[in-house]
């Protein structure tokens, strides 16, 4: 879990993520929030070593924190990797469903839009925003994944290692539209499962024009990509 400023969902979240397994640990990844989120966390993980923390010294932002997550993973040794917000914009309890599917796919998404729309909450501008965002990508890019934004994900971490983690250089929706393309190019087998999306309980989204605009660049290089290049 990527965080800043979640002071307020942080130690709801944690529990409720690990309650849905034994075998989950939570991995907080803070860009020194001014609301103190980093240490909540430090204090709960006191009274609980299924709790991890790696503090960041400013913000660095949503993609270099998946990365470090995904490098600590594998680092660790672990089978499975996640990616979530802390919000509770994604439903924990579907956590043990993506467990489950792992057993047969590289990657599992908690989808908003393999089975119409799923989102509640939003006003209708950031919806077709979104929903027209991952239409688009999808058109150009190829890759045959209805919701390339989503950030609910879980991944094997032998599909990880075959990745090339230090060409993830974006962000937001950009980060989520690049990976998905990257596992599907190497031949992942991804499966998205419908979940019912929540706008965040309290606190305020990251979301920004530059990273919109910096994803629109990045579908068509992507685009370009795939037409030119094999690998």
């Amino acid at each position: 879990m990527p965080t800043y400023n979640e002071a307020d969902n942080i130690g709801k979240i944690i529990p409720v993520v690990l309650a849905q397994s034994d075998g989950l640990d939570v991995l907080v990844i803070d860009d020194n929030s001014p609301d103190r989120t980093g240490d909540v966390v430090a204090e709960m993980a006191k009274q609980n070593p299924r709790i991890k923390l790696i503090r960041r010294k400013k913000k660095l932002g949503l993609g270099t924190a998946y990365v470090l997550g995904f490098r600590h993973a594998i680092k660790q040794g672990y089978d499975y990797c996640f990616e979530m917000d802390a919000d509770f914009s994604h439903p924990p309890e579907k956590i043990p469903e993506m467990i489950a599917l792992l057993k047969d796919y590289d990657l599992v998404i908690g989808s908003r839009y393999s089975d119409g729309i799923s989102i509640v909450n939003w006003p209708i501008k950031r919806l077709l925003l979104s929903y027209f965002a991952c239409l688009y990508a999808r058109k150009v890019t190829g890759c045959p994944v209805r919701d390339l934004t989503a950030g609910f994900k879980a991944y094997r971490c032998e599909m990880l290692k075959k990745l090339d983690l230090n060409q993830l250089k974006e962000d937001g929706y950009g980060f989520q539209i690049e990976i998905d393309f990257m596992i599907w190019r190497k031949g992942g087998r991804i499966k998205e499962i419908p979940i019912i999306f929540t706008e965040r309980r309290a606190g305020v989204s990251k979301m920004s024009k530059r990273i919109i605009w910096r994803a629109f660049v990045l579908v068509l290089r992507l685009g370009l990509q795939r037409i030119f290049r094999r690998d």
